[in-house]
């Protein structure tokens, strides 16, 4: 499967060094890069790529808006947003989750993370790791939960409950299928419930859930 990428940054070197390093895994093909939001949602409405590595700080309109603009349009549902973060405890990246965006990427990854990464959003999973997580989901928890929030957990199974709570540590479908010893197949299913009985859009939005009812404590 070959996954088209879009590259929203700013600075020319970020995006020049993000283009090389993607593009050693002949499956990743950039297709398009932009300087800033007005740029990236254009960009992303005329290309209609899988992926798109959004960084967050950028002129005229910042990664925040172009993210919500990208996610709010239909005709761009199939496009999969990671927000890109010089630091963990950037205080604009939850709010680029609660935007929709399908996670969080920090710039100094390694290059075999980035790619796989983008592998792992194409794929339906979210860039969640657990330790960086952690500082951001700080918020989520201080927003608190919501009426709405809870009556949606406590209909929730209690194997539905577990495969939350994984989801929220930022495990990945196989992962949660070898902790809970069930088939990944079967993970996914529960994942698709998850987000059918949450109104998730996808698997982020589903941890921010997680944190907010307290199912998952930082």
């Amino acid at each position: 499967m070959t996954v088209r990428i879009v590259l929203a940054d700013d600075q020319e070197l970020v995006r020049a060094g993000l283009r090389a390093l993607l593009e050693r895994d002949p499956g990743l093909v950039v297709i398009g890069e932009a300087a800033d939001g007005d740029e990236a949602y254009a960009l992303v409405a005329a290309e209609r790529p899988d992926v798109v590595l959004m960084d967050l700080r950028m002129p005229v309109r910042d990664g925040i808006e172009a993210t919500r603009r990208i996610v709010a349009d239909p005709a761009l549902a199939a496009a999969r947003v990671v927000a890109l973060t010089t630091y963990g405890t950037d205080e604009h990246v939850f709010a680029a989750i609660r935007a929709g965006a399908a996670g969080f990427l920090l710039k100094d990854c390694g290059p075999d993370e980035l790619r796989r990464a983008v592998r792992l959003v194409a794929d339906g999973e979210a860039l969640l790791s657990p330790a960086v997580t952690r500082r951001v989901m700080d918020a989520a928890v201080g927003a608190g939960p919501s009426a709405v929030d809870g009556a949606a957990l406590a209909a929730l199974t209690g194997r539905e409950r577990d495969v939350l709570t994984e989801v929220a540590r930022g495990l990945a479908n196989d992962d949660i299928a070898a902790t809970l010893h069930l088939s990944p197949a079967t993970v996914r299913t529960y994942v698709s419930r998850l987000l059918s009985k949450l109104g998730a859009r996808d698997r982020a939005q589903l941890v921010v859930v997680a944190y907010r009812t307290g199912l998952v404590r930082p």
